[in-house]
């Protein structure tokens, strides 16, 4: 976005601008270690307002020793920092804060200051109420001077307007005029610095006309550029707010604190950044869930909407998983933290959230590169437009008023809100229907995608399987294989977890697990207990070991000796059926990759309409399948939820996971849906579709009006207030073209499923070790 667009935003925000940089100590105690050394601080920067903002911060701010890398955050004006916490970070955090102050963006830690309510909107609104006054009454004086008015009362006119003028460019003008003035004390330039010169240019010359009794003034060109300026700044704000909102919402969905248990039964309350992995919470009906925890005792419902976007209660109990956030509706509940606030599901959704908009896409950088450049460009084309009239004409007042009007026409407005809006309302509308997207760049990449790799257990499937021979097995053995299973948290692993009852005593042991294989427990004895794979279980393949059983098999074996199966079914997730039909009428394949066996990957491919499928797929086996699709110049999506599944997530040209996914693979997906269905992967790509086709038609418009405008101007056929209008018409514009991504409640590009409806009683099956 240009600074024409976000300049500083009203009283509340230069207030904000003047704020002390906090402490060292204090960017310590609120940064976050992330592992390896490294930590992250994150910073409020009310002075961001545009790409060459982010442009110089990205760039400035890795250059202080120590410091790793820098992401701005437009909408949020937040700025995270990842640096070497291991080696004098003090020095380096100490010198973080004097760059900030040197560059002319003094920060302030989140929520140290009052973010109540809207102090910059209603700001702007003053402002452009003040201009939208100013503007329409000297336009109508403007009129009577161009109906012919005589030299007296054309002169009154203009002294009338010079006045009304004035205060509104003082006023409303300020927007421009203090971030111009902040960039050049600081010795840099931003768009706001040739914005600023062009209205004071108008006004001085008109005011120059009026006192020396000229025929003509152009104070309505001043007053109607601030006026389109504000208008199109406001409606950028409100669509960013409506960004930072719904990121304001999830963070309240946090609470303060919770009830501490002691060791001695005593309670004590502690806020939410006290509570630490291995404290016991207590946790009333009503309450919402402070920390990532796992339940220790009691029973009740809750309120998963949050995690999994169903808003129907589920039951849980004792071994069952709370994310950070959702909410304890019916019982009384112990829970044990397994997580600190800043690590949980909560926070990790919020930084997606406030990640979605500042990506470094291509159609982004296209358009910081072009701002970047744009302050020196137009100073050299007014000043050569100035010398060239002088030549022409002698005139020294036409040739200023025909450079303040390539000034003013010349601003890309346009082009600075070509590619943001989009993304804004695009990053909103996914958000809307359950889908969180890191940053543009996915969004830019997922519109590329042409074919889609499914993986099974948890993403085609439910992923919560049920044991079935639960009465054939012994339970000696199941105690153990459920011991090992909690260490575990592929589906299977939860589900066998669950299936023991009977709490027996059993040995401490050291476990290990083998993404794509199974679990290893080696027990203080030095006995070895397998779970997973047959192949990996077993020292030696007895016969019919793979072919036994119609259902998903897990091993568990002794020392590589065989002790016991267990058989597993799985649901079909919801929307799985109408996902593939969609993304056939979208022109993009499917095709399963999964670990487990070939009958059952065969039958769910079959079931819905999928060609292409492999079985007993190893994690590396998924990664040269992604990679192969790209030497052969498709763009795969990659969609799975496991352990296993994060190097195929990483390496596909975008990748997605549902929030139910394991935390490795969340974090390695660029999208994540928080529904159960599985149409968020036709939605998501027609979306980003939409998104990419609006940002290019947004491109087209801005060329197409600098082609025309600017040698328009430069030829004198422009006077400043048609120059004003035409910039702020090219704005409104491309701000409402990028609107019709809203207007739809359905993306465009969806039909009704052709395919037949699967059956709500089919079920399918999968192996620890494998991926769905």
């Amino acid at each position: 976005m240009s600074c024409c667009a976000a300049g500083t935003e009203g009283a509340a925000e230069l207030e904000a601008l003047n704020s002390q940089t906090p402490s060292p100590e204090e960017m310590w105690l609120s940064s976050r270690a992330l592992g390896n050394g490294l930590r992250q601080v994150d910073l409020i920067l009310p002075g961001v307002h545009c790409g060459a903002c982010i442009a110089l911060l990205e760039k400035e701010l890795p250059g202080i020793g120590g410091v790793d890398r820098a992401r701005v955050n437009l909408s949020t004006r937040r700025v995270s920092v990842v640096f070497d916490g291991s080696d004098q970070p003090e020095s380096v955090l100490a010198a973080l804060g004097e760059k900030f102050n040197a560059l002319g963006y003094p920060a302030h830690l989140p929520g140290s200051a009052d973010e109540s309510g809207d102090p910059v909107f209603r700001e702007l609104l003053k402002a452009l109420a003040v201009a939208c006054f100013a503007s329409m009454n000297v336009m109508l004086l403007s009129v009577s001077v161009w109906s012919g008015a005589e030299a007296a009362t054309r002169d009154l006119f203009h002294w009338i307007s010079a006045l009304i003028a004035a205060p509104a460019l003082v006023y409303s003008g300020r927007v421009f005029f203090v971030s111009a003035w902040v960039a050049l004390k600081h010795g840099r330039s931003n768009m706001d610095v040739p914005i600023s010169l062009g209205v004071l240019l108008a006004y001085g010359i008109s005011l120059f006309e009026t006192i020396t009794h000229g025929e003509h003034a152009y104070f309505d060109a001043s007053v109607t550029l601030l006026f389109f300026l504000l208008a199109a700044r406001t409606l950028d704000h409100m669509m960013r707010e409506k960004a930072r909102s719904a990121v304001r919402n999830l963070v309240r969905l946090s609470p303060r604190g919770a009830m501490r248990i002691k060791q001695d039964g005593a309670r004590e309350y502690l806020a939410l950044d006290e509570i630490e992995p291995g404290m016991r919470l207590a946790i009333a009906a009503g309450d919402r869930i402070p920390v990532d925890g796992r339940v220790v005792s009691g029973r009740s419902d809750m309120d998963f909407s949050v995690a999994n976007g169903e808003s129907a209660p589920q039951p849980v109990e004792a071994g069952s998983l709370t994310p950070a956030g959702t909410l304890n509706l019916t019982g009384v509940l112990v829970l044990e933290a397994t997580r600190r606030a800043q690590n949980s599901f909560l926070a990790e959704m919020v930084l997606m959230m406030e990640a979605a908009e500042s990506g470094r896409a291509g159609y982004r950088r296209i358009a910081d590169r072009a701002s970047a450049i744009y302050a020196p460009v137009v100073h050299l084309l007014a000043l050569g437009t100035f010398i060239g009239w002088m030549m022409v004409s002698g005139d020294w007042r036409m040739a200023l008023l025909t450079a303040v009007a390539v000034l003013i026409i010349t601003c890309p407005c346009a082009l600075g809100l070509a590619v943001p809006v989009v993304q804004v309302i695009a990053a909103g509308r996914l958000f809307e229907n359950g889908i969180m997207v890191k940053d543009g760049s996915a969004m830019e990449r997922m519109a590329q995608a042409d074919h889609v790799v499914f993986d099974k257990t948890g993403t085609l499937t439910q992923g919560r399987p049920e044991l079935i021979n639960l009465s054939a097995v012994s339970a000696a053995h199941l105690a153990i294989a459920a011991r090992i299973a909690r260490a575990s948290r592929h589906p299977l692993s939860r589900a066998l977890a669950v299936s023991d009852t009977s709490g027996r005593d059993l040995p401490d042991f050291e476990i290990v697990e083998i993404p794509g294989d199974g679990v290893e427990a080696t027990s203080t004895d030095g006995t070895i207990y397998r779970l997973g794979r047959s192949a990996f279980a077993l020292e030696a393949q007895r016969d019919g070991d793979e072919r036994a059983f119609d259902a998903s098999q897990v091993i568990l074996s002794r020392n590589g000796q065989f002790l016991d199966v267990f058989l597993f079914s799985d649901q079909l997730r919801g929307g799985a059926a109408q996902a593939v039909a969609r993304l056939a009428e979208l022109e993009v394949d499917a095709e399963i990759l999964s670990g487990d066996r070939e009958a059952p990957v065969k039958g769910l491919a079959e079931k819905l309409g999928v060609a292409n499928y492999v079985s007993g797929m190893r994690p590396r086996g998924k990664v040269d399948r992604v990679q192969a699709l790209a030497k052969a110049g498709r763009k795969p999506l990659m969609v799975g939820d496991g352990l296993n599944d994060a190097p195929a997530l990483s390496a596909a040209h975008v990748s997605m996971a549902p929030a139910s996914a394991a935390d490795v693979g969340r974090m390695a997906a660029d999208f994540v849906f928080l529904h159960d269905s599985l149409e968020a992967v036709p939605l998501a790509i027609a979306a980003s579709r939409k998104a990419g086709q609006l940002i290019r038609q947004n491109f087209a418009l801005a060329i197409l009006y600098n082609c025309i405008a600017v040698p328009a101007a430069v030829l004198g056929h422009a006077t400043p207030l048609i120059a004003a209008l035409a910039m702020s018409s090219s704005s409104v514009l491309v701000v409402l073209n990028s609107l019709r991504l809203r207007r739809k409640t359905r993306i465009e590009g969806f039909a009704r499923p052709v395919r037949e409806e699967i059956p709500a009683d089919y079920v399918t099956g999968a192996s620890i070790g494998a991926s769905a």
